[in-house]
């Protein structure tokens, strides 16, 4: 160990692809982050001037909202680097370190967040009569509070487990970001310790938030089935459906990348493209498109601009 050299640098070396198809890629990444960064912003600023959308359910994707701006924004760019430079993308050790700790504390930060949305849905179905008084304001910071301290802490156990192993030369990543598992490929030291906490802690929180939300659901369905309308009962699976939606498409990739044997990194890094690029950019969709409060929200909000304009 004494005649380790110390990595300072690290090289990402982006999606597997062929070097033709950069150009064409740049162009693709950068238009669905650009639209990811727009449409959660438009979403933020939608609830924030709405009155009729100051509700628990907002509250939530309002935080959804700003976590995949960051979310896409931790990741997107750097990938972006990687499609310009035929070499991969130089990231310095503290940078790397930043960005696995954001990663995941966003990441398991959007996980809990999921769990806690569903509940929501769960009272807002079963229990219309009370929701108010149950999702209260006080209620609704507490949660949300929560869910934020709690991604804090996961993302800080993964951080520290991983960068105080050392790194003996070895420094190109096969990833298009900072994430444990490739990291700790380049590591000099034995990773069987880390490999099982990231099995286990991810698996844990991934597995049980999931399992939440699937009960939170099964009791959903349950109830929407007793209400006698029709339209009540579409009007109820409308609600929920577009939850489901972005549930799904976080919750397989993670599960597939973190929570299997084995790891094929060429496949690990096309996955990661579903909930780091795409996740991101289906809430704003999911959320908008299949919402009439906020696309009334929106239209005010356009008559507003102008309005001001025309003055």
């Amino acid at each position: 160990m004494t005649n380790m050299s110390l990595v300072t640098t690290f090289i990402l070396l982006g999606l597997p692809h062929s070097p033709e198809l950069d150009t064409l890629l740049f162009g693709i990444f950068l238009v669905i982050y650009v639209l990811t960064v727009v449409g959660n912003l438009l979403i933020l600023l939608v609830i924030a001037v709405d009155p009729h959308l100051h509700t628990p359910m907002y509250f939530f994707l309002s935080n959804l909202s700003f976590i995949d701006m960051w979310f896409s924004t931790v990741t997107v760019p750097k990938m972006l680097m990687t499609l310009v430079s035929p070499e991969g993308s130089s990231v310095s050790f503290p940078s790397c370190v930043g960005q696995l700790y954001s990663f995941h504390f966003l990441g398991s930060t959007e996980c809990f967040l999921y769990t806690v949305m569903s509940y929501d849905r769960f009272l807002a179905i079963r229990y219309p009569l009370s929701y108010a008084s149950m999702m209260s304001v006080r209620m609704c910071a507490l949660l949300a509070t929560t869910t934020w301290l709690s991604g804090s802490l996961h993302s800080a156990v993964h951080t520290t487990l991983t960068f105080r192993l050392p790194f003996c030369g070895p420094n190109q990543i096969q990833h298009y970001f900072c994430d444990a598992p490739p990291i700790l490929k380049l590591t000099c030291a034995d990773t069987s310790a880390n490999e099982l906490v990231i099995f286990v802690s991810i698996g844990v929180v991934a597995s049980g938030c999931f399992l939440l939300i699937v009960l939170s659901y099964v009791s959903i369905v349950h109830s929407i089935l007793k209400i006698r309308t029709s339209a009540g009962r579409w009007r109820a699976f409308q609600t929920c459906s577009s939850h489901c939606t972005v549930v799904l498409c976080f919750f397989v990739p993670c599960v597939f990348i973190y929570l299997r044997p084995g790891s094929k990194e060429a496949m690990d890094r096309i996955v990661a493209v579903f909930y780091t690029v795409l996740t991101p950019l289906l809430n704003p969709v999911a959320y908008t498109l299949r919402n009439k409060e906020v696309k009334k929200a929106l239209l005010k909000l356009k008559d507003k601009v102008v309005y001001s304009h025309s003055k």
